[in-house]
C-alpha cells in the first residue's frame, strides 16, 4: 500500500482537490486499494508544467460528471492515453439556472446576501444532493460510472465535476460506503474538500471583499457541509433503506457488478 497519508492532496497545483480514494479501512479487515480511483476538480486548467505529474498517475479513464455546457466552456485536458467518459448527472435540471445564479453571487455582494443570506448552509445544494438520488439523469450517470468501474478497462480512473465537491462528492462517498468504509471516515474524506479546494478560491474571496462583501457568506456554496451529504443519505434511507439497496435497486446494479466493484477496489494485503 502507498505510504502517502490517507486523503492527502496530490500536489498538482493546477488541479486542486485531487486525491486518491484508497487507503481507508473497509469491512472484514479489507482496505480500499490505492491508485485505483482518484477524484478532483475539472481538468480544464491543467498547466503545462503539471502534465507530466498528472500523466504519471497512470489514469486510463476520466469520468466527467459536468453538464454539456460546463464541458463546452472548459474542455478537459486529459492525461495521455486516457479515455473521456461524459456523464451529465444534472442533465434533467434547468441547464441555465445554477451557472447564472453563481456568476451573479460571486460578483455582486448585495445579490449574494439576498440569495444566500448569512447562514452556514445553502438550500439549493441541499436540494441538489437529494437530486443525486432521485433525478433520472443522475441515476443513469451513476449507474454507468459504477458499471464501468466494475467491468470496464477503466482503472486507474479519475472522477470529477467542476469543483470536485458535490457530484463527485456523492460518487466518492457512496462508493466508499458500498465498500464497507465506516460512515465517520466517509464524512472525513468528504469534508477534506474544505481544506483542499477552498484555498484555490482566494482570488474570488479577495474580489468579493473588495466589492464590499463578506466572503464568509460564499463558503456554503464554494465548500462542502456535513448536512449536504446527510441530505443525500437521508434520501437513500427514505427511498431504499440503505446504501446496498441504493446500488442494487436505485441504480439497478446486479449482484455481479457489486461483487466486481468490491473485488477490484478492496485488498487484504
Amino acid at each position: 500500500m502507498s505510504t502517502t497519508p490517507i486523503g492527502a492532496p496530490i500536489p498538482i497545483s493546477s488541479v486542486p482537490n485531487l486525491r486518491d480514494l484508497g487507503g481507508y479501512a473497509a469491512a472484514d479487515g479489507a482496505r480500499v486499494r490505492s491508485g485505483v480511483v482518484y477524484r478532483s476538480t475539472d481538468l480544464g486548467r491543467v498547466a503545462d508544467g503539471d502534465v507530466a505529474a498528472l500523466d504519471a498517475l497512470g489514469i486510463t479513464a476520466v469520468f466527467d460528471l459536468r453538464t454539456a455546457a460546463e464541458r463546452e466552456l472548459l474542455p478537459d485536458r486529459v492525461p495521455q492515453g486516457a479515455k473521456e467518459i461524459a456523464l451529465d448527472v444534472l442533465a434533467d435540471t434547468d441547464p441555465g439556472a445554477a451557472p447564472a445564479m453563481m456568476q451573479g453571487i460571486l460578483t455582486d455582494p448585495a445579490l449574494a446576501e439576498r440569495l444566500l443570506g448569512t447562514g452556514d448552509t445553502n438550500q439549493y445544494l441541499l436540494g441538489s444532493y437529494r437530486d443525486f438520488i432521485t433525478l433520472p439523469s443522475a441515476v443513469a450517470s451513476y449507474r454507468a460510472l459504477f458499471t464501468e468501474l466494475a467491468h470496464g478497462p477503466t482503472t486507474p480512473a479519475l472522477i470529477h465535476c467542476t469543483t470536485g465537491k458535490d457530484r463527485t462528492g456523492w460518487a466518492s462517498a457512496s462508493l466508499l460506503l458500498l465498500l464497507g468504509v465506516d460512515e465517520a471516515d466517509v464524512f472525513t474524506e468528504y469534508l477534506l474538500t474544505n481544506e483542499q479546494l477552498l484555498p484555490s478560491f482566494e482570488p474570488v474571496f479577495d474580489s468579493f471583499r473588495a466589492a464590499g462583501g463578506n466572503p464568509d457568506i460564499l463558503l456554503p456554496i464554494l465548500g462542502v457541509r456535513r448536512v449536504y451529504l446527510e441530505a443525500a443519505l437521508d434520501q437513500v434511507r427514505i427511498d431504499f433503506g440503505g446504501i446496498e439497496n441504493y446500488f442494487a435497486t436505485g441504480l439497478g446494479l446486479p449482484d455481479t457488478t457489486l461483487a466486481s466493484l468490491r473485488e477490484r477496489l478492496l485488498t487484504r494485503d
